[in-house]
C-alpha cells in the first residue's frame, strides 16, 4: 500500500525544483561576490587593488541577483503553491536529495573559502577587508543552513517564516544593488570611465610613437599623422566618443603636450574609495596620467642623454608603444 501512495516526481516537479535550486545557487554566489566586492572598494589594499576589476565584477554580481533572484522567489512561490495544494509533495525524494545537496556543496565551499582565507591570514593578510570578508561568507553559511535546515524539519506548513524571509531577502538584494551605484557609480558613470580610459590608453601610445619617431628622425612631428605608417599599420587614434582628433602641440624642439577632454576626474574612481590611484595596465612608465573632468594637456619632455644611444636600438621601439 506504501507503495501506492507514495508520490512521484512529475516534469514539472524536476523543472521547478532544479531551477528553484539552480538559481539559488547563482543568487548565493552572486551575493557573497557583490559584498567581497564591496569590502574590496570601501577598504582598498594598496598592495592589492584594482578599481576595474572591482567595478567588472560588481556588475557581473549585480547582474546575477538581479536576475537570479526574482526567478529563484517565483520558482519558490510555485513550489509553495502545489505543498499547500498536496502537503505530502514536501516528501519528494527529488526534493529531499537537492536539499541536502545544497547543504553539502555549501559546506564544502565554507570550507574551501576558510582554507583561503586561513592561507591568506598565514601570509600576512592582517586586514579589516580580510575580516569582513571571512564575515560575510559565514553569515550567508549560516542563514542558508539554518534556513534549509528548518524547511526539511518543519512541521508547521502554515509558518509565516517564508514570507517574512522573501521580504528580507528582497530588501537586502535592494539595498545591495543601490549601494553598489554609490560606491562604484551609475552605469552612465561607468561607461564615461571607460571612455576616459581608452583616452589615456590613446595618449599613452601617441607619447610613445612621438618618442620613436624622436628617436629616428631627431626631430618632433610637426602633426600627428606623421606618426601613420602604412608597413606597421599604425593609425593616429582618435576620441573614442566625440571621434575628433586629440589636441597635439610642439611646445619647444624637446618638449610637446598631448590634450583630451575627458568625463570625470581621475580621482572620481569611487566615492569611498578616493586617494587610492586606479591601476592601469598600459602605464609602463608609472607617468603621471591624472586628470580633471573637461580639458587635460599632458606636457612631456624628451631627455636626449637617456635616448641618444638608442636611436638605433630597433629593440627599443616596440617597449616605446605602450
Amino acid at each position: 500500500m506504501e507503495n501506492n501512495t507514495r508520490l512521484k516526481s512529475t516534469p514539472k516537479d524536476v523543472f521547478l525544483h532544479l531551477f528553484n535550486i539552480l538559481t539559488f545557487y547563482i543568487s548565493v554566489i552572486g551575493f557573497i561576490r557583490l559584498y567581497v566586492l564591496y569590502i574590496s572598494a570601501l577598504f582598498p589594499d594598496p598592495l592589492n587593488y584594482y578599481f576595474t576589476y572591482i567595478a567588472d565584477g560588481v556588475r557581473w554580481a549585480t547582474s546575477m541577483l538581479v536576475i537570479a533572484v526574482p526567478v529563484y522567489l517565483l520558482t519558490s512561490w510555485l513550489i509553495a503553491k502545489d505543498f499547500a495544494h498536496n502537503p505530502k509533495m514536501r516528501e519528494l525524494s527529488l526534493r529531499k536529495w537537492l536539499l541536502y545537496l545544497t547543504l553539502f556543496i555549501s559546506a564544502v565551499t565554507i570550507i574551501i573559502d576558510l582554507i583561503i582565507f586561513v592561507n591568506n591570514f598565514l601570509s600576512g593578510e592582517l586586514t579589516i577587508q580580510f575580516f569582513l570578508k571571512i564575515l560575510v561568507v559565514l553569515v550567508v553559511a549560516v542563514v542558508v543552513f539554518w534556513y534549509y535546515i528548518w524547511d526539511l524539519r518543519r512541521k508547521n506548513l502554515k509558518s509565516k517564516i517564508p514570507k517574512i524571509l522573501v521580504w528580507i531577502v528582497s530588501v537586502v538584494v535592494l539595498a545591495s544593488i543601490i549601494m553598489g551605484f554609490y560606491i562604484i557609480g551609475t552605469p552612465a558613470d561607468q561607461r564615461d570611465r571607460r571612455f576616459d580610459d581608452q583616452r589615456v590608453e590613446n595618449l599613452q601610445m601617441l607619447q610613445g610613437e612621438i618618442v620613436n619617431f624622436w628617436i629616428q628622425k631627431e626631430s618632433l612631428p610637426e602633426k600627428l599623422n606623421q606618426l601613420e605608417d602604412s608597413i606597421s599599420g599604425f593609425a593616429v587614434p582618435v576620441d573614442p566618443k566625440s571621434g575628433q582628433p586629440y589636441e597635439y602641440n610642439v611646445t619647444d624642439p624637446l618638449s610637446f603636450e598631448l590634450c583630451a577632454t575627458f568625463n570625470s576626474s581621475s580621482q572620481d574612481f569611487s566615492s569611498l574609495a578616493k586617494g587610492t590611484r586606479p591601476f592601469s595596465p598600459y602605464d609602463s612608465f608609472q607617468q603621471n596620467w591624472e586628470h580633471e573632468a573637461g580639458q587635460t594637456c599632458f606636457t612631456r619632455t624628451i631627455d636626449p642623454e637617456l635616448y641618444k644611444d638608442s636611436q638605433n636600438d630597433t629593440g627599443l621601439k616596440p617597449l616605446l608603444g605602450r
